[in-house]
């Protein structure tokens, strides 16, 4: 068995994650080739896998174990750095953060024929998981341990369909090499990065054989000399519907990889509060960005609600002040709070006007976009005895009696206009007198800023006492991206710096540079985990970034550029001032959220078919943004949700895959994310119309 329980299922016979951890150190002290290179964790682009690995690096530091980080974007990426891996004769252990899952690794097109001694270690929260890497036997497929949230425990169906027709002993060569294929639907989304991480002229066959050779046919031939009973026609049917059934449901998440990292120090009795924020932090990303229901999220919050209390005990007065006042109680209070979290973006760091109108949740309420709205908004600060003068100066320069006032004043006037699920359950941090007390929720924003757009693309970010004409008339700041996040004076004149004018022409200089910034950024953001002043400079960049979505969202609503199809709304952007911006997957994938959360109730719905089919759910959004050096679009599909804090399975992946090789669309994935797709510009109207065809089930 080669996936790991959690600690509360475990048994003698059944090791668990620190078993395995176990196993690393060990097989580091006895390599006789030690170095960085002998431990590498391969880590995605997201909040999540960044606290993850910071997690996971400050384990390995305690037990002296040298080892490598190294950020990969995406399939092509991953497919590179397996060519660059094999060429490591000290490495023994390979560790992927929020990636793999999907992909048959022990196969030959991945890690299938490295050397018997190397062990891959899959943490990752996206589903679903390919069967072969938690079910294969063998001295192969031993070698790839998933570490489970204890959802494999419920596989018992998969499990055995899975196992039937890997050692079915069919004659029939056909129907053989058919249920291998029927049994790849999974690696569909592994298959569209092209080797040379170019555009295809047409779409993957799909049919790559993903099934690990070796150790695994010698279990298959001895399972033929057992002679089991051949497995029915009506059975064998039976059991590609299952496993199709499985895949092709859509991808959905797991137990973050943060949360696995917290349970494995937790086994070694090494947390702390530094390893307790970042698993919180990786929770609250999955729920910020609609990966986990409410109910999921109140499920992990419990757990670490006991935590905070048990690392933190407070005084009996602090831990009784539960208003959003938080102060830290000494200069060197470094300590977690348990809070009732506003669903106001940067709430603590913002105007309380700004913060309320960049929220989706008071938009799709109020709807912001229109003037009336705008109004509404106004009103209710009034009434609640909110100044203007108040509600446009920063939250912390706010008189202290309405800081005091603002929950209860919200309680009771709030509902009158609808908004009846202000706040969530969260917590936040204090940083003693470096800096404020931060929200969980905010330096989310802040980090994930980071990641998208600390560098590569222009972002002008506000200097505080500067607005309405003050210092200099306004004057902005021009974010300088690296891991120093620096930010510079624009001139009012408009000029750039010398080196912004310097352009490569050539395609893959402008890849090379492309790359050169997005690993600045992942590292700019994993040194922000660890250190409060660059995270508390790019609360500005988030403000700016979220000006951005909110000015280009309300441009479409206003222009009425959302088209409404037979299974979803697509919006496609091809001009404007932040195109460059929002070519960016992760910036627009924001834009396509904010839709989905104001437009929620005031879009009709559709019905959902078969066994779901009562109430009303919101339409899926395709959202397209041109990029316009590389002269394509990309591409990302959000599900909406029945209601507010609901989630429903991603079922775009699929789509985006049928839909291109039904039309031979020249495209590429470039993330780990099935539903994000870049596709050449003259391609994208016949993709659009074919996924019309294949999207009728949604």
């Amino acid at each position: 068995m080669v996936f790991l329980p959690p600690p509360h299922l475990a048994s003698a016979s059944r090791p668990t994650y620190a078993e395995a951890y176990a196993n690393i150190l060990v097989a580091h002290r006895r390599s006789p080739l030690t170095s960085a290179s002998s431990v590498i964790i391969l880590v995605a682009p997201d909040v999540d896998a960044l606290c993850a690995a910071k997690i996971l690096a400050d384990l390995l530091k305690q037990d002296d174990v040298m080892h490598r980080i190294i950020p990969v974007s995406g399939l092509a990426d991953l497919e590179r750095m397996k060519d660059e891996l094999v060429t490591y004769e000290e490495l023994h252990t390979l560790i992927l953060l929020n990636m793999g899952a999907i992909l048959d690794l022990s196969s030959e097109n991945w890690f299938g024929e490295f050397s018997m001694k190397l062990t891959v270690h899959i943490i990752d929260s996206n589903r679903p998981q390919n069967l072969a890497n938690m079910f294969a036997g063998g001295e192969n497929g031993e070698r790839f341990i998933v570490w489970d949230d204890g959802e494999a425990e419920n596989m018992g169906e998969e499990r055995k369909a899975w196992e039937a027709l890997m050692y079915d002993p069919d004659p029939d060569s056909d129907e053989d090499s058919e249920s291998d294929d029927e049994d790849d639907v999974r690696s569909n989304e592994g298959d569209d990065a092209d080797d040379d991480n170019g555009f295809s002229e047409r779409g993957p066959s799909g049919k790559r054989r993903s099934l690990g050779d070796g150790d695994r046919s010698q279990e298959k031939r001895r399972k033929l000399d057992d002679e089991p009973t051949r497995l029915s026609r009506e059975q064998r049917d039976t059991y590609h519907e299952l496993i199709a059934k499985y895949y092709g449901s859509g991808s959905w998440y797991g137990q973050s990889a943060s949360a696995t990292m917290y349970i494995l120090a937790t086994v070694l009795e090494r947390v702390d509060c530094d390893l307790l924020w970042l698993a919180i932090l990786g929770l609250t990303f999955q729920y910020t960005t609609a990966r986990i229901s409410r109910d999921t999220y109140d499920k992990y919050h419990s757990i670490y609600y006991d935590e905070v209390f048990r690392l933190n005990p407070l005084p009996p007065d602090v831990a009784a002040n539960t208003s959003d006042a938080i102060t830290a109680t000494s200069p060197d209070d470094l300590s977690v709070r348990v809070v009732e979290e506003l669903r106001f973006m940067l709430f603590r760091h913002w105007t309380l006007y700004d913060s309320m109108y960049h929220s989706s949740y008071v938009a799709g309420k109020l709807g912001i976009w229109k003037e009336r709205g705008r109004k509404r908004l106004t009103g209710l600060l009034a009434k609640m005895g909110f100044s203007i003068p108040q509600t446009q100066q920063p939250y912390a320069h706010m008189d202290l009696d309405l800081k005091h006032q603002l929950r209860a004043k919200l309680d009771s006037i709030a509902p009158e206009y609808g908004l009846v699920e202000l706040t969530y359950p969260s917590f936040a941090r204090c940083f003693g007198y470096r800096a404020s007390p931060l929200g969980a929720a905010d330096a989310v924003e802040a980090v994930s800023a980071l990641l998208d757009v600390a560098g590569g693309v222009r972002m002008e970010v506000e200097v505080e006492g500067a607005r309405h004409g003050g210092e200099w008339f306004g004057g902005g700041r021009l974010w300088e991206g690296g891991r120093n996040g620096e930010e510079k004076r624009i001139e009012v004149d408009g000029r750039q710096k010398d080196g912004d004018d310097d352009v490569d022409a050539d395609v893959d200089g402008e890849e090379r540079k492309e790359r050169t910034w997005w690993v600045k950024n992942f590292w700019a953001a994993y040194d922000a985990l660890s250190d409060i002043v660059p995270l508390r400079d790019a609360l500005s960049l988030a403000m700016s970034l979220h000006r951005a979505i909110i000015r280009q969202g309300t441009s479409i609503i206003d222009k009425q550029d959302i088209r409404t199809m037979r299974s979803h709304r697509v919006v496609v952007l091809s001009q404007g001032p932040d195109l460059a911006l929002f070519a960016h997957p992760g910036v627009l994938a924001r834009l396509g959220l904010w839709l989905v959360d104001t437009l929620r109730d005031r879009l009709p719905g559709t019905k959902i078919g078969g066994l779901q089919g009562r109430g009303k759910k919101s339409l899926p959004f395709v959202v397209a943004c041109l990029n316009e050096k590389t002269q394509t679009y990309v591409v990302v599909g959000i599900m909406g949700a029945l209601d507010f804090g609901d989630v429903r399975r991603n079922e775009f992946g699929l789509a985006f895959i049928e839909a291109k090789q039904r039309c031979n669309a020249r495209s590429r994935h470039n993330t780990f994310d099935a539903s994000v797709l870049e596709i050449e510009q003259e391609d994208l109207k016949l993709f659009l119309e074919t996924l019309c065809e294949v999207g009728e089930g949604y």
